[in-house]
């Protein structure tokens, strides 16, 4: 399904947590009228607490709030984080909250892993940094490098109407999306005035109707390139026509490179990646390995014009399990910053994978890379067999302010 274009935003590009969290946290302070956010991952740590004590003021000053987190990336938040914010005023909704079995988490599967936040209907910021400590360098050697933008112009209604669709599925889980919106009360905002003059989509990824958006949205980029592509993320290990997409790029003359982890977060994610690297190396593809921090960036760059920030990755959670949402952004200025952003990240960070210091390519490594690849590849379609489950949603609706407050920290949030 094409994803809707809309002309006249202004894109801002905002690369980790110290760029990130002041923006949004501002906007917050600012909020007259409705605050919306979705994230993976929110930790009860500096930068979680300091979104907490944001989003009591403004419920408190009469904004409507509602927050929504992942069951499996936020499985640790406790009843004594969550019970201030819903007796200010915050509506708390929590996707697919599963309890652990044997200490272990067990909703791996079908993640909500968007990052959003729309305040007033007016401003909105789509990405990849989740509200965590580790986003910021302050946090020390594990610090994660990633990037996000702040977007105002007629877009951000997009990503108005597709929070808005799902807080109104949690409000009312019985329903279909679209019909638990109708059912829904909360007005629509205005729809914004155009900021500036960046042409913008935004995609998304689910389990639907919009399964492969985000990544026929790469391969047709991918496919129409002349003369660059940089794509940088985290996790990479994408399906072969998108590999084969990127070797015949670079086969044309196109100038191909991939930013890829060199210190991960997770280093089996470092070893399936790296059995690509002689298939792609040897067509003329440029990989470099960033080695300051744990990489975690969704990004890519694509001839003068093109370029995607978000939270998909491209392996086979983001590309076929998980919700993601990416903003593609069709203007000359934006993708220039962002070229020279990872430019300097090559130059400065990283280090270039020369096909001469590859291993001998043996038939047991190609063997193996071959069954590693494959395996990896049909998880999605293994996962269905296991006793997976259609993803539930559970809301924690907003306290009286005169409830029992022993009440509230009792309540749990799956």
């Amino acid at each position: 399904m094409r994803p809707a274009w809309t002309d006249g935003n202004r894109v801002r590009l905002l690369e980790n947590g110290e760029e990130y969290y002041p923006r949004v946290f501002e906007a917050i302070a600012r909020a007259r009228r409705e605050v919306l956010i979705e994230t993976f991952i929110l930790f009860d740590d500096k930068i979680g607490k300091e979104l907490q004590a944001r989003l009591i003021a403004a419920a408190r000053r009469g904004v409507h709030v509602e927050l929504t987190v992942d069951g499996f990336g936020s499985s640790e938040l406790t009843p004594e984080f969550i019970a201030p914010m819903r007796i200010a005023g915050v509506h708390f909704h929590v996707f697919d909250p599963q309890p652990k079995l044997l200490g272990l988490r067990t909703n791996i599967f079908r993640r909500l892993h968007r990052k959003l936040a729309v305040v007033d209907g007016a401003v909105a910021f789509v990405g990849g940094i989740n509200f965590s400590h580790d986003h910021v360098r302050e946090f020390g050697p594990e610090a994660k490098h990633d990037y996000a933008v702040e977007v105002a112009g007629p877009v951000v209604e997009h990503v108005h109407a597709l929070l808005a669709r799902a807080n109104a599925a949690y409000r009312h889980p019985g329903l279909r999306a679209w019909w638990a919106r109708r059912f829904d009360r909360r007005p629509a905002p205005p729809a914004p005035a155009p900021r500036g003059g960046a042409r913008v989509a935004l995609v998304t990824r689910d389990n639907g109707r919009h399964s492969g958006d985000i990544e026929s949205m790469y391969r047709a980029a991918i496919g129409a390139a002349r003369r660059q592509i940089v794509v940088a993320n985290a996790y990479f290990l994408p399906g072969y026509r998108l590999l084969r997409d990127l070797r015949q790029a670079a086969r044309r003359g196109v100038d191909v490179r991939l930013v890829l982890q060199g210190k991960p977060d997770m280093p089996t994610v470092r070893w399936a990646g790296a059995n690509l690297y002689d298939y792609l190396l040897h067509s003329g593809v440029r990989i470099y390995e960033y080695c300051e921090r744990p990489f975690h960036g969704k990004v890519a760059v694509v001839d003068d014009d093109w370029a995607t920030v978000g939270s998909s990755n491209l392996d086979p959670l983001s590309l076929f399990l998980n919700l993601e949402a990416n903003v593609v952004v069709r203007d000359a200025a934006f993708a220039a910053e962002l070229r020279g952003r990872l430019f300097d990240l090559i130059a400065g960070c990283c280090t270039e994978i020369e096909p001469a210091q590859r291993p001998r390519r043996t038939l047991l490594r190609q063997g193996l890379g071959l069954v590693v690849f494959h395996s990896l590849r049909r998880f999605p379609s293994w996962a269905g067999w296991l006793p997976a489950h259609k993803p539930r949603y559970a809301t924690l609706p907003p306290l009286p302010r005169a409830a029992n407050r022993g009440r509230a920290l009792r309540d749990r949030a799956a």
